[in-house]
C-alpha cells in the first residue's frame, strides 16, 4: 500500500503484555501500520509476553502473558520506510539492548519520534539516546538513566514526559498520556 505510514516496534520474549498490546491496537486503530520485530524472528512468529502489575509489593508482579504475533521481519528491515519507532518495556530490554543490530536501529531513529514506555528506557540508554534528555522510565531505571547522562523525571505512573521528539512514561499506566503526546508529535489529530 503506497499510502501506508509505518512506524516500527521493537519485541522480544516477555516484553510487558500491556505495553505492546495496546499501543500496537491504537496505533493501527489511528490509521498507522505497525510493524512488530523481534531479532531472529520471523514474520508470524511469535513472542511471549509477561503481565507486570503493581499489587503493593516493593516491586511489580509478573504473570503470563500472551503469545503475541510478529507484523514483519526483522532481518532485511527498510528504515526510511518508518516515521517512527515504538519501544516497550518488560524483561525484553534487558537483553535485546545487548544486541547490537536493534542499537543500530534505534540509534537510526535518532531525529525522528520515539515512544518509549517502562524498562524500555535500557535499550535508549544503551543506544546513547538519552544524554542531556528529560525522560521517565520504571523507577527502577532511574539510575541507568542518569549513569548516561539523562535528566530522570519523576512523575506518576499515569503520566508522560515529552523531550522534543521523544516520548517516555513510567508504566503502562500512563498509556492515555502517552499515546496521545507521541501522536501529537507524529503530527497526528484525533479528536471525537
Amino acid at each position: 500500500m503506497a499510502d501506508e505510514i509505518k512506524l516500527l516496534m521493537l519485541a522480544g520474549d516477555y516484553v510487558e503484555d500491556y505495553e505492546i498490546m495496546v499501543p500496537y491496537q491504537a496505533l493501527t486503530m489511528v490509521g498507522y501500520t505497525v510493524d512488530v520485530v523481534s531479532p531472529g524472528k520471523k514474520k508470524g512468529e511469535t513472542v511471549i509476553t509477561a503481565i507486570h502489575d503493581f499489587e503493593g509489593a516493593q516491586t511489580y508482579s509478573e504473570k503470563p502473558g500472551h503469545h503475541f504475533a510478529l507484523t514483519a521481519n526483522f532481518d532485511g528491515l527498510n528504515l526510511d520506510d518508518y516515521i517512527g519507532l515504538v519501544v516497550p518495556g518488560g524483561r525484553m530490554p534487558e537483553y535485546l539492548r545487548l544486541d547490537s543490530k536493534v542499537l543500530e536501529i534505534v540509534k537510526a531513529f535518532s531525529d525522528r519520534p520515539i515512544a518509549c514506555i517502562c524498562h524500555g528506557i535500557q535499550i535508549l540508554t544503551a543506544a546513547g539516546l538519552v544524554k542531556g534528555r528529560k525522560v521517565s522510565a520504571y523507577p527502577a531505571c532511574r539510575p541507568e538513566v542518569e549513569m548516561a547522562g539523562g535528566t530522570y523525571m519523576d512523575i506518576p505512573v499515569t503520566e508522560a514526559v515529552t523531550d522534543d521528539q521523544l516520548v517516555t512514561a513510567p508504566a503502562w499506566p500512563a498509556h492515555p498520556a502517552w499515546l496521545a503526546q507521541f501522536l501529537k508529535v507524529l503530527g497526528a489529530s484525533v479528536s471525537p
